[in-house]
């Protein structure tokens, strides 16, 4: 099944009988890596350093007086 990177728009051929959720896949043709959010139907979310780029959660801060 085709689908386009979110960052770049390239189309990406994934085959959603060979990933499963939660496997990183990485466009060809940028660079970055995208997790298989749902393979039916097919999404796919950049993923960055900290895990999902989604502006709803951020990282996990600890507060040093808990330490």
């Amino acid at each position: 099944m085709a689908v386009v990177c979110p960052e770049c728009d390239n189309p990406l051929d994934i085959d959603v009988d060979d990933v499963e959720e939660g496997e990183i896949v990485v466009c060809d043709e940028c660079g970055t890596e995208l997790e298989i959010v749902s393979s039916d139907p097919l999404e796919i979310a950049p993923v960055d350093a900290e895990g999902y780029d989604d502006e709803d959660e951020g990282p996990h801060e600890v507060d040093e007086e808990d330490e």
